[in-house]
């Protein structure tokens, strides 16, 4: 790598971070408007008594919520990351780094520490590694072992964020032999992998061949939360690239939608992750009751992490309420019983689902 790319890297993942914070990135259309969850009127619970918990590949964790990948990469990141792992320890939840190739590929300790400074704070808590399929192509064993090293990751991610990168002025749209990448890392690494989409969702054929692959987990990352090829269409309005701007704008909405890639996943993989527009418990709740085992928010998470951990505690705490009540008021006493619920599967969401089954 170059010192150009390495500088390249570092100030990608600044444009990044202060385009999600003040520009319009959201999409809508998530699918969980379409799942509505049968309420039992007589629940025979004790509120405070629903148990919450999970064991997610093989570790405890007190809620199915996850703190999604987003930050890591720039010095300015070390203290929203140093928030976020604090609120994870605090709350037992799981925690992703953004990905570490910035880490990996630049001499800089102050890069290095806006990801080593997660397991610092937060020495036992579920913290899970990110580098992109196409980095894990270039790598060999002992580079991905560094990433994993570098935080004493439970886990790594490998995010696909192809369309980001078909719209990024830079972008890397060489995809690949990033399968049998992926497959040779699954075998061998030390710590299990997450495959994670980055916005767009994962289809069943996709979950089929991951699955076939080995991956011990898949992350949908579905339509309908924070839109990376919007994000690149503002980049490459700077950069005064306008093939890139309009293939950005263009493709802001592509996708999967969240809850359809969800139904989709959770017919091929047994340890699904439910992120893209989730924002509150009862989105989590609908999540599982689809198959998730848990439910991943990014973005909401951002401005409280800029606030303190204070602040992302708060949050998770919300959104802890949130999910206990949508399981209070469904009769549900466990992650377990939740995913049993009965649901029914109305508007597009079914139109989706019901096209992509009969085929």
């Amino acid at each position: 790598m170059t010192v150009q790319d390495s500088s390249e890297t570092e100030d990608r993942k600044d444009d990044h971070l202060q385009i999600v914070q003040n520009r319009d990135v959201e999409t809508t259309g998530t699918g969980f408007e379409d799942i509505q969850l049968v309420h039992s009127a007589l629940p025979e619970l004790d509120y405070d008594a629903i148990d919450l918990s999970i064991d997610f590949l093989g570790h405890d964790l007190s809620a199915p919520i996850f703190i999604e990948s987003m930050t890591g990469g720039h010095h300015n990141t070390t203290e929203i990351n140093r928030a976020l792992a604090r609120a994870a320890s605090k709350t037992g939840i799981a925690m992703g780094l953004g990905s570490q190739r910035a880490g990996l590929e630049l001499d800089d300790e102050r890069v290095l520490e806006s990801y080593t400074i997660v397991r610092d704070v937060a020495p036992n808590a579920f913290i899970y590694g990110n580098l992109g399929a196409a980095q894990l192509r270039e790598y060999d064993l002992e580079m991905v072992e560094r990433a994993v090293e570098m935080i004493d990751a439970d886990a790594l991610a490998v995010h696909l964020n192809f369309l980001q990168e078909a719209a990024q002025p830079e972008g890397d749209v060489n995809a690949r032999n990033c399968l049998a990448a992926i497959e040779r890392v699954s075998e061998a690494l030390s710590v299990p992998i997450i495959v994670k989409e980055t916005g767009n969702g994962i289809s069943g054929e996709t979950a089929r061949t991951l699955t076939a692959a080995g991956v011990d987990a898949i992350d949908v990352a579905g339509k309908g939360g924070t839109t990376w090829s919007g994000i690149e269409a503002y980049r490459a309005a700077a950069a005064n690239a306008p093939r890139q701007k309009r293939i950005g704008t263009l493709f802001r909405e592509w996708g999967i939608p969240t809850a359809a890639s969800t139904i989709e996943c959770v017919r091929e993989h047994d340890c699904v992750i439910a992120s893209g527009g989730v924002r509150t418990g009862l989105d989590v709740a609908k999540a599982i009751a689809l198959g998730a085992h848990a439910g991943g928010l990014a973005k909401p998470f951002l401005k409280p992490a800029t606030d303190g951990p204070d602040a992302v505690i708060e949050r998770v705490e919300d959104l802890i309420a949130e999910l206990r009540t949508a399981m209070f008021v469904t009769g549900s006493g466990s992650i377990d019983e939740l995913q049993q619920v009965e649901y029914v599967l109305q508007g597009e969401t079914r139109g989706y689902v019901e096209q992509r089954i009969s085929r």
